[in-house]
């Protein structure tokens, strides 16, 4: 009988071992939160406050709200973690907009961010869609223009007639693609953005709105008080990509 039971016994514990060397170890995930921070030089932005530009312009701000999407995480071998369905509408009048958690996030050390400021092509025309994407927000024109990826609305006694300000920028086709990426370095000092399970750092990026006008394409409101897409958009895009964000500092490292 011994010598029936033994082999028996043996095959199956050497199945058992085969088959927990296919179990893959469970993945480590944690999350990041991601604070976003509207200012005006070194100002927090405050609406129907009094500012004024590099060139002398001054200027208050009405309405701020714009998309931050596609948020992804890079790793110093340049490989790169990806959030799905990214989609945020961040909003200066709604605090918790300003707020993000990105979940599920592979543990390990990111030497970026990478963000894109406007929604990309696929959803441009996907037609009717929810959440921070729902027309409802009325940041979209229509399903042929697509979305605004950034509104600010305002006044400057230097813009002509009323002196209001209205710049939407938006457009996804050439020559006018307005979409813009942008990979955010990590402030001096932090060498890594540590993510790991049971942790949540606290990123805080500032988005500084004289960027979108002091920039490598300056705005003068005396000569450019709108934008509704095409070229006045892309010199908005353009100065907004080329340092209106900025990751600021980063808590519980």
């Amino acid at each position: 009988m011994k010598r029936i039971l033994y082999p028996a016994l043996a095959g199956l514990l050497a199945l058992s071992a085969c088959e927990n060397k296919h179990v893959k170890p469970k993945e480590e995930l944690g999350e990041l939160e991601m604070h976003v921070e509207n200012v005006v030089g070194s100002s927090t932005l405050a609406y129907n406050t009094a500012y004024t530009t590099a060139a002398g312009d001054d200027f208050k701000v009405t309405e701020l709200r714009y998309y931050l999407t596609n948020v992804q995480l890079v790793r110093a071998d340049g490989s790169v973690w990806a959030e799905p369905e990214s989609y945020y509408l961040i909003d200066q009048a709604k605090a918790d907009s300003q707020h993000l958690t990105i979940e599920d996030v592979p543990a390990g050390d990111y030497s970026a961010v990478r963000i894109t400021i406007g929604v990309d092509v696929a959803r441009n025309t996907a037609g009717a869609q929810t959440g921070a994407l729902d027309p409802a927000h009325q940041m979209i024109w229509n399903w042929t223009d697509g979305y605004i990826f950034l509104r600010l609305n305002g006044s400057s006694s230097k813009a002509p007639g009323n002196g209001g300000l209205f710049f939407d920028v938006a457009g996804f086709r050439d020559p006018y693609n307005n979409i813009r990426t942008l990979t955010l370095p990590l402030p001096t000092g932090t060498t890594a953005l540590h993510i790991k399970e049971g942790a949540s750092p606290e990123m805080h990026l500032k988005a500084n709105v004289l960027k979108l006008f002091d920039g490598p394409q300056p705005v003068r409101f005396a000569q450019m008080s709108s934008a509704s897409g095409e070229s006045a958009s892309a010199q908005l895009a353009d100065n907004l990509a080329a340092g209106m964000f900025r990751i600021d500092h980063i808590h519980g490292n």
